[in-house]
């Protein structure tokens, strides 16, 4: 009888150890796997900031160009590049404080397109012409990088939740990750007036 019950808890520790193993080697993998998303979102960012003093100077040695927006852009430029997240300590506040940097980036980029219209030799001119689209490929890049990174997100979460996933995420220390989400008013059209 000890023989037995012996061997019967053996064979339990067995597939709790081997259980184990592979829900923290998953969990692991699923961590990676946002980590990585998360670096792609950081280097469309980065791209978007890159390609910004080209289109400021492109615009500043073309036009007698109104200083304020341009001054707008640059600081909102340096703010943006300024908020970095590592992917280990991500949460919901560090988050917000990256979106919110990148948003008014964003909305400064976007007065200065609009304002370009009042400028019609600029709005012609080659090198603004390919900087300007380089920016719209590059919003592109960042919303699929964005929605890649919420999908590894959700997966990611979804292992650490699940059970008995969920017990070795306790026990080894995962915790769920934020999503990216959108800026607030995004969901209304914006008004485009000239």
């Amino acid at each position: 009888m000890k023989n037995s019950t012996a061997i019967v808890l053996i064979i339990f520790a067995l597939i709790l150890f081997f259980g184990g193993c592979n829900a923290y080697n998953g969990l692991v993998d699923k961590q990676q796997n946002v980590e990585n998303t998360w670096a792609k979102v950081q280097s469309a960012y980065q791209r978007r900031a890159d390609l910004i003093p080209n289109l400021v100077n492109t615009v500043k040695g073309y036009a007698d160009f109104e200083k304020s927006t341009l001054t707008e852009v640059v600081n909102a430029r340096a703010k943006a590049t300024s908020v970095n997240i590592d992917a280990n300590n991500m949460n919901a506040e560090s988050l917000k404080q990256f979106q919110d940097a990148q948003g008014g980036l964003t909305s400064a980029l976007s007065r200065l397109l609009v304002t370009v219209e009042k400028y019609p030799d600029l709005k012609a001119n080659q090198n603004f012409l390919e900087l300007q689209s380089q920016l719209e490929g590059t919003e592109n890049r960042i919303k699929v990088a964005r929605d890649e990174f919420n999908e590894s997100v959700k997966t990611y979460n979804v292992k650490v939740k699940k059970f008995p996933n969920n017990l070795f995420a306790g026990v080894f220390g995962f915790k769920s990750r934020p999503y990216f989400e959108a800026d607030k008013g995004s969901d209304k059209a914006p008004e485009v007036k000239f």
